[in-house]
């Protein structure tokens, strides 16, 4: 495929859970949090939480420090920027094709003038 972007992919997979979504929200406003900060806010269990700080990591949107038995986790911004990069160039390319199709029914409407 052209456009394959395994890394890209990932970042997309993780960030279609709104559970990843709220950890990334939160990272993106402090910078770093410990996994129990981030794991506060939401009614599951410590190890379920667990896989979704891991899909996050495995996708490269976050990394994590252990120190003694304090995880801190913290976003990588170069991922987002990645997948906004990916969102520009899509509105791009919808921009401009939107602009032939007004300028299209803009002659078509002069024509009918005529």
């Amino acid at each position: 495929m052209e456009h394959y972007n395994p890394a890209l992919d990932r970042a997309f997979h993780a960030l279609a859970d709104p559970t990843r979504r709220a950890v990334v929200a939160r990272l993106a406003r402090c910078q770093t949090a410990t996994v129990r900060e981030l794991a506060n806010p939401f009614p599951m269990g410590l190890p379920a939480f667990l896989k979704h700080l891991r899909v996050l990591e495995d996708s490269g949107l976050i990394s994590s420090v252990k120190s003694g038995r304090v995880r801190t986790c913290s976003i990588r911004p170069q991922q987002l920027a990645d997948a906004e990069q990916w969102f520009s160039d899509r509105r791009k390319h919808l921009a401009s094709q939107l602009d032939r199709l007004a300028n299209y029914v803009e002659s078509l409407e002069c024509n009918k003038e005529k």
